[in-house]
This record gives C-alpha cells, sequence and structure tokens, in this order.
C-alpha cells in the first residue's frame, strides 16, 4: 500500500513524525510537507512563484509552498506512483465546525479527494474543546500531549481501509480528543458544528510606529448540540466527518432566478 502523507504544521512537526511512525507498518509511506508551518492556509495553490522541492535529513521531502500544493506536486509530477490514500496530519489542534474552511491539515486531504484519492485529515484536539471524558483537570491543557492517540487512530482507519475500502472517492475529517488511547470511548460520525462571528482584529503598534494588525480568535462555539464534532470530541468520542467540496446552496437556486428574472 502506498501512502502519501502531508500536513501544515511544517515537515519536522512532533504530530507529523509521530503519524508516520504509525503508518510504516501498512506500507510504503511517503511524506511531502512545506517547510515551515502554513496553518490556515486553506485550499490555496501558489502562482506567483516557483516551488522548490527538497529532501529534509530523516527523508521527507519539503516544499516552500502550501500543503495544497505539497500533495497536488506529489500526484501530479513528483512522484512516479499514485498513492492509495493520502493521510494529513497530525494537526496540533482541533479542526472543527467553521474551522475546516481555513484549515491547512484539512486542505492537504481535501487536493487529495480532488485528484480522486480517498483521504483523511487527522487533528489532535487539545484545549477547552478538546479535553473529552477522561481528561486530567491539573495537566496544562495548553499543549497538546497524546500524539501517539491520534496516530493509532489514523493507523486503525488506514487499515480498516486497506481490508474493506470505503465506496468511491472520500474525504474525511477526523478530531481526535487528547487522551490515552484507552480512554477513547470509540468512534462516532459527526456533523460540522458551527461557530459565532470571529473576534474583531487586534489592533497594535510596531517599533517604527506603525499601525499593524492580527487577526483576532475564532468566535466561540454556537452549534456544539449532539450529533456535532465539537460534541462527540467534549464527550471523549473520535469525530469522523465525511466532508464534500460542491458549495452549490441548491435551495436558494429559485429564489436566485426569481430575483434575476424580476
Amino acid at each position: 500500500m502506498k501512502i502519501l502523507v502531508s500536513n501544515d504544521d511544517g515537515y519536522f512537526s512532533a504530530g507529523l513524525a509521530a503519524l508516520v511512525d504509525a503508518l510504516t507498518p501498512l506500507g510504503e509511506v511517503t511524506v511531502v510537507a512545506p517547510d515551515t508551518e502554513r496553518s490556515g492556509a486553506s485550499n490555496s495553490l501558489t502562482l506567483d512563484r516557483p516551488l522548490m522541492v527538497r529532501r529534509a535529513p530523516n527523508g521527507f521531502y519539503r516544499i516552500n509552498g502550501t500543503p495544497t500544493d505539497c500533495v497536488h506536486m506529489a500526484v501530479t509530477g513528483l512522484l512516479e506512483w499514485e498513492p492509495d490514500v493520502v493521510v494529513s496530519g497530525i494537526n496540533h489542534g482541533a479542526n472543527m465546525g467553521d474551522d475546516t474552511l481555513y484549515s491547512g491539515t484539512v486542505a492537504a486531504a481535501t487536493e487529495g479527494y480532488l485528484l480522486g484519492i480517498p483521504s483523511l485529515a487527522i487533528s489532535l484536539a487539545y484545549g477547552a474543546e478538546g479535553g473529552g471524558a477522561g481528561a486530567t483537570p491539573e495537566r496544562d491543557r495548553s499543549q497538546p500531549l497524546y500524539f501517539s492517540t491520534a496516530a493509532r487512530v489514523a493507523a486503525d482507519l488506514v487499515r480498516r481501509w486497506q481490508h474493506r475500502p470505503f465506496e468511491g472517492p472520500s474525504l474525511i475529517n477526523v478530531n481526535v480528543p487528547d487522551l490515552p488511547y484507552e480512554a477513547l470511548r470509540g468512534l462516532k460520525v459527526t456533523r460540522l458544528g458551527r461557530r459565532h462571528k470571529a473576534e474583531p482584529v487586534i489592533r497594535s503598534t510596531n517599533p517604527r510606529g506603525e499601525t499593524i494588525y492580527w487577526v483576532g480568535p475564532a468566535g466561540p462555539v454556537a452549534d456544539a448540540g449532539e450529533g456535532t464534532d465539537f460534541h462527540a470530541v467534549a464527550a471523549g468520542w473520535v469525530s469522523l466527518t465525511p466532508l464534500q467540496v460542491d458549495l452549490t446552496h441548491y435551495p436558494k437556486m429559485d429564489a436566485l432566478r426569481s430575483w434575476v428574472s424580476s
């Protein structure tokens, strides 16, 4: 089995290393990842400059581009073979609800899906939204701990696909609570939750006295009801959300036709 691995945290990330270790027993693993952190890159392709591919000391390919660039280049010319599956991650933090629209982790998997390859996006959910049942209150929840758990879940899913392929091209967003593997309650198929409007930008001043802005934090969770990814992860379940790329709002089509013809 040929497995293409990418991420958005960079070729040097701890989550990527844990993922590769877990997948290596299942087949031939090739890593093509960004040479720097590209969180929030979404589905962007680099079109304004040439891209360069270098080999890192650990054997990973690193590209001076986005996660989408990495998977696109790997499948369309860099590699001499087509992968059986694309696995993106392990992201340092959750990718749930509206976050999936911005996520470079999800974007890398989406590119695999668009190229006709079954794809998984794996994220380790830690902090306030990823504690889950069985979390230890006294530990510092500001840093991820159980990359091995998310890596083992990823291997479980790839192994399941090996023995029973999911029908047709598929894109699955996976969020794993930051818990010991034995503390997980299992797998739960979910829908995306929703967040409130993002917080305002943060205005500051640089050393030259110029006004600068930082993008504000994501808004608080608005829809975390039963059946959502937020709800599942908070309760200690691994959230599996099947995604699609068709953004057409079909119920609005008749209203739009009426509006433009009036």
